[in-house]
């Protein structure tokens, strides 16, 4: 899997160079790190707003429809290392230290800016290339999800829209082997008849803002 991991052996020393290069050199180790820790890498499956991971967190899924690179001011960026650091992050915060989705995708999303940014990639032109596919695959009709992908950020998206194309990608004939779909369908059924209560709830109380939606809902 070539992700430019920059020097996964470099030695820890103090080196003599201006405050915002140790900055950057930082983040790139950071970065090579939980690259590191990715365990399976899945391009062959549609996957909403371009990644997710599985219940386990031992794979992360990239959309097969999005591009491995762009072109900015002449340089070609890899953007699969930059998306696996959001996926681990998010996932990572929800599951070790419970905290809600959105709140774990904001700090998620900062970290793959930090990363960008680190890369002397230009943030606009990244983030710009990122929300043209977003809105492309939020469109399109999703016939290959992975069986196991983990549902917990479209729940709390209340994206019952979503929820209802997976479920019926999963419960037709491309539904991979050794998957009961009637179960499957009776979980999602389910969650979504929590999402609508909780929905109920929040539209009775008094409202205190909302939230942006970013890459992910």
């Amino acid at each position: 899997m070539p992700l430019d991991l920059c020097h996964p052996e470099a030695p820890h020393e103090k080196l003599r160079v201006p405050n915002w290069f140790v900055s950057s050199l930082m983040m790139d180790r950071a970065l090579d790190a939980i690259l590191r820790r990715a365990k399976t890498i899945d391009r062959t499956h549609d996957v909403p707003y371009l990644a997710g991971y599985s219940l386990d967190g031992k794979t992360i899924y990239i959309d097969r429809h999005m591009p491995r690179s762009f072109k900015s001011r002449g340089q070609e960026i890899e953007t699969d290392r930059f998306l696996i650091l959001h996926e681990e992050v998010e996932k990572t915060l929800i599951d070790r230290l419970g905290l809600h989705y959105l709140h774990a995708h904001q700090i998620a999303l900062r970290a793959e800016e930090a990363a960008v940014r680190a890369a002397r990639i230009a943030w606009r032109d990244y983030d710009r290339f990122m929300q043209k596919y977003v809105k492309r695959f939020g469109d399109e009709r999703l016939t290959k999800v992975p069986a196991d992908l983990d549902t917990k950020p479209y729940r709390d998206e209340h994206d019952t829209d979503l929820l209802r194309r997976m479920d019926a990608c999963l419960a037709g004939p491309n539904a991979p082997p050794g998957i009961d779909g009637a179960k499957l369908h009776k979980k999602i059924t389910r969650a979504i008849a929590e999402m609508r209560a909780h929905r109920h709830a929040a539209h009775s109380a008094p409202t205190r803002g909302s939230s942006k939606r970013a890459r992910k809902p």
